[in-house]
């Protein structure tokens, strides 16, 4: 349904989604129009003012998770960008193993979305790792600002075009196959390689002071496409501070720190490191 947004509500959904979350909707009042257009109307709003009235009075939060699922909506598989699983195979795995002293790997997906990125990351681990796997601590710290994707990330299944990237014999290895109530074909994560990721919601707009330990590894791919340049660069400085010495920030393969944060070290398309 084609519903416009006038110039009042788009300024102050912008403005909110901004101050709340960076999230940067300067030039996505089409977006905005298509994205919410059908959720007003079914939930009985006239329009845009009394649809984010109501969502910006919900104090249990709800409505604004309408809002940023709509608004935010990003389509992911596993295996995706596999260059960066590559990488970490051929190169940052390899350097780190070498180095940690306490079999102690810290690696975080932010905005982790429904939990692609995170398991395939974890399926990567187990087949670097083999024999060894079980002496290292190597779970995976997974966080989203959406608790809707969040609770499919925990469900974790999914359809089966989601698996069409993954290495042969890796849905055998890591899902269980089955149909669901409508008799569609499903994978499900086999629950020893779930127990591997340690889902959690988390705003990136927050100071980073929940994290005790830097991390060796960090993903953050193609959650910056909503942010502005000033926000980005406010974002990576955070990162920057969240990692150990020489630990890699993995961004989308559209993304570029180029102009936005000097304080890394560009080591391919979309890979950057902590000098």
């Amino acid at each position: 349904m084609n519903m416009s947004i006038g110039d009042k509500d788009f300024i102050r959904l912008r403005d909110y989604m901004h101050d709340h979350f960076g999230i940067n909707l300067e030039k996505k009042r089409t977006l905005i129009e298509g994205r919410l257009g059908n959720t007003i109307a079914q939930e009985g709003f006239d329009g845009f003012t009394d649809f984010l009235d109501d969502a910006f009075a919900d104090k249990t939060g709800h409505k604004i998770d309408t809002l940023i699922s709509k608004l935010t909506t990003n389509y992911t598989y596993f295996y995706r960008e596999d260059t960066h699983y590559n990488f970490m195979v051929d190169i940052a795995l390899p350097e780190w193993t070498s180095k940690i002293k306490n079999n102690d790997l810290r690696i975080w997906s932010a905005g982790c979305s429904s939990g692609e990125e995170p398991y395939t990351t974890a399926m990567v681990l187990n087949e670097y790792f083999g024999s060894s796997k079980a002496s290292w601590d190597s779970k995976i710290l997974a966080t989203d600002l959406s608790p809707r994707v969040l609770k499919i990330a925990k469900d974790a299944v999914y359809p089966e075009e989601h698996l069409e990237k993954l290495p042969a014999g890796w849905d055998r290895k890591y899902f269980d196959k089955r149909k669901n109530q409508h008799d569609e074909v499903e994978y499900a994560i086999k629950p020893f390689l779930k127990n591997e990721v340690i889902f959690g919601q988390f705003n990136l707009m927050q100071p980073f002071t929940r994290f005790k330990k830097k991390f060796h590894i960090i993903f953050c791919r193609n959650v910056m496409i909503y942010f502005n340049n000033a926000t980005k660069a406010e974002l990576t400085d955070k990162y920057f501070d969240a990692l150990e010495p020489g630990g890699y920030l993995f961004i989308g393969m559209s993304e570029t720190l180029s102009g936005i944060n000097p304080r890394f070290q560009q080591i391919k398309p979309a890979i950057y490191r902590k000098q």
